[in-house]
């Protein structure tokens, strides 16, 4: 049988034109067009929303030998009808686990990182860096390989993990800055150590969430950023100036700021102060409401300026229903019916998040602190470019097509389509 190319058409989630989008059996995004005020069909341009490059040809439905309404499974999928808006996927840069799933107990297997990739889907999510935190040596390598092998065994898990985060055990042994990670754990930064857990996962950490306070950092940052790791700082008492030597060394990221932190703080200097300061640090943060409040969210967009990205940081807790709970991070914690997730021996401490990617979208977009398309980009484009991919991912001529199609009801997103290079992963019941 001859395979079609993939059409769907909808609203740009930005512009609010009306565009189609032609993906090849390759999955790839081979055509972009939008419609003028007078109905003509005109291509967009790949590198920018509002440029357009005229006297395109027509692309009415079909005519390409593609299908405007493509039919899967029992129901249909329709983009076009002014309800329906196209995206690019998100990517979560932070993911500890959701749905009951942990990417943070053992015994870890391959099914359960399948199955929790397929319930992401379900959310928008296209792309996501599995977060393995704080543990026993061992423990650690045995959860880098489970994902491993999850890649290996279903190709559109392995196209959907972009790479490992490892956050810890490289971390601040301080109460506070800690977190709720294990100190039993915590230990200096270790190469030797750190290519050990490589080797286990087939080579798949792209990302390591460590603090500069010990003398063995500036050299273990120099070496992951040569073998292609991206090393972000994050649960640090770090000097100023040990901050500033992780950016000079290749740091690049901050790990959900403002968070894993003293309750306490000089006004100035401080570590919080000195990663806002430093344009070379794309910074991470979370829009539970939780996290960090909406007046910190404030002062960090203007001060990133393009650098921020949204990251969820949701646990296994996600999705599950309010109460207490025993997690690997915290031990005994408390969800609330708010959603608040909580250590149960210190009300105060957070132990992570239970808001998926979308939704902190939405909550952002409401609060006022930026347009929906800009907290879209913060998920999704701004991700992108941090970890060196925009050519890659995005909405543009040869990108890779991973994109969602969605509608908005009442303050809520709905996904009603995520399509995976190419290949359409979810569709919502009719």
């Amino acid at each position: 049988m001859t395979s079609k190319a993939l059409v769907r058409e909808g609203l740009h989630y930005a512009t609010g034109e009306r565009i189609r989008i032609t993906i090849s059996s390759e999955g790839r995004i081979t055509e972009i067009f939008t419609e003028d005020g007078v109905g003509r069909i005109e291509e967009m341009s790949a590198d920018g929303i509002d440029s357009k490059i005229s006297g395109a040809a027509s692309a009415e439905a079909g005519s390409d030998g593609g299908e405007a309404l493509a039919t899967y499974g029992e129901h249909s999928v329709r983009g076009g009808d002014g309800e329906v808006w196209i995206a690019p996927g998100l990517i979560d840069l932070q993911l500890n686990g959701g749905y009951g799933i942990d990417l943070n107990s053992l015994p870890l297997t391959s099914e359960s990182v399948i199955r929790l990739t397929c319930r992401l889907w379900e959310t928008g999510v296209t792309t996501y860096y599995p977060t393995v935190i704080t543990n026993g040596d061992r423990e650690i390598e045995e959860l880098v390989s489970a994902i491993d092998q999850a890649c290996r065994e279903d190709a559109l898990t392995g196209k959907s993990i972009g790479g490992i985060h490892l956050e810890g055990p490289f971390l601040s042994p301080e109460e506070g800055p800690r977190g709720a990670h294990d100190e039993r754990y915590i230990r200096p930064p270790d190469w030797e150590l750190l290519q050990r857990w490589q080797d286990a996962s087939g080579s798949r950490i792209r990302i390591l969430t460590l603090s500069p306070e010990w003398p063995e950092a500036p050299e273990v940052i120099r070496r992951c950023v040569q073998s292609g790791i991206i090393v972000s700082i994050g649960h640090t008492a770090a000097t100023p100036e040990q901050i500033r030597q992780a950016a000079l060394a290749g740091a690049s990221m901050s790990t959900h700021f403002g968070n894993g932190a003293h309750l306490t703080l000089p006004r100035h200097p401080n570590y919080l102060w000195e990663q806002l300061a430093l344009d070379e640090l794309w910074c991470g943060f979370i829009a539970d409401g939780y996290h960090v409040p909406d007046s910190v969210i404030k002062v960090l967009l203007r001060a990133k300026a393009g650098k921020a990205l949204l990251v969820s940081d949701a646990v296994y807790l996600s999705g599950m229903a309010p109460g207490s709970y025993r997690t690997h991070i915290g031990g005994e914690v408390v969800l609330t019916p708010e959603g608040r997730l909580h250590l149960a021996r210190k009300p105060e401490l957070l132990a992570g998040s239970a808001m998926m990617l979308a939704d902190a979208v939405q909550r952002l977009a409401a609060s006022g602190l930026c347009s929906f398309a800009e907290a879209w980009d913060m998920a999704s484009s701004a991700p992108a470019r941090a970890i060196g991919r925009e050519k890659l991912y995005g909405l543009t001529k040869g990108a890779r097509a991973d994109f969602v199609m969605f509608e908005r009801n009442g303050g809520k997103i709905r996904i009603v389509e995520t399509v995976l290079g190419g290949v359409p992963v979810y569709q919502a019941s009719s």
